[in-house]
């Protein structure tokens, strides 16, 4: 009685049904791979953005908001506020360069945008290993499926035992592959498609932070200029940052 199964497929299986078998299980490890890493820095990064819009906002001054904004580490946040004060600081103390004789709006938003990109580059690397593998590990699975019939039909005319179960067990152990290669696809693309939509709240929420940096920076109530807040009534960023919004429409 012939015995069937993966451990019968790899026994008999040839060089090409082998390395197919090896390439599909990396391609298995690296598909869980990326998901687990970028599915802890994209939950770390909703624990970020819980807090870190309100707590920066209401802060008393901008060094308190990057202190609460620094407690947290490779914190997004922190790098595009970090962005924006340096942005205003380079403008307003530099010597005359091409770029000092642009408006302040808009050297504050090609900075911040460049901060923003290196940020979302990050997020959204390793997307494409998942883009790659979800759409062809079928196509590598079905190149093993139709290698391995191929050869079971050709040992089966050899011997010229053509009985269902002398037919059966070579041919539904070449599909074994196919099986292998929708394993190694679908968590492939189901995770691509859950991190590209846990990306994009994240970017959006960037963009709302970044928007209120520029408003806030290009109005003039920057740290260096205003180096205290008064005592009496401490005035937060908030505030700040809702009379730029007011002052700019």
């Amino acid at each position: 009685m012939q015995r069937y199964g993966i451990i019968h497929v790899w026994e008999q299986g040839d060089f090409v049904t082998r390395s197919i078998a090896i390439l599909l299980f990396l391609m298995s490890v690296m598909t869980w791979t990326v998901i687990v890493v970028k599915g802890y820095g994209m939950l770390r990064l909703r624990h970020l953005q819980v807090n870190a819009d309100h707590d920066f906002w209401h802060s008393e001054n901008f060094e308190t908001a990057l202190d609460k904004l620094s407690r947290e580490r490779r914190n997004p946040f922190l790098d595009i506020a970090l962005a924006g004060q340096e942005a205003a600081d380079h403008h307003h103390q530099t010597q005359p360069h091409l770029h000092d004789k642009m408006s302040i709006s808009d050297w504050l938003t090609r900075c911040l945008r460049s901060a923003m990109d290196q940020r979302i580059a990050e997020m959204q690397s390793g997307l494409s290993i998942l883009a790659s593998i979800g759409s062809t590990a079928p196509f590598v699975g079905l190149f093993g499926t139709v290698w391995g019939i191929y050869h079971a039909l050709v040992q089966i005319g050899e011997t010229g035992q053509t009985s269902i179960d002398q037919v059966a067990g070579p041919v539904g152990e070449a599909l074994i592959m196919t099986a292998f290669g929708l394993l190694v696809a679908i968590p492939a693309v189901l995770g691509f498609n859950a991190l590209t939509r846990g990306n994009k709240a994240t970017i959006n929420r960037l963009n709302r932070f970044a928007h209120g940096l520029h408003a806030y920076f290009a109005t003039g109530a920057h740290p260096a200029a205003h180096p205290a807040f008064p005592a009496s009534g401490k005035l937060s960023l908030a505030s700040q940052h809702d009379a730029a919004h007011g002052s700019m429409r």
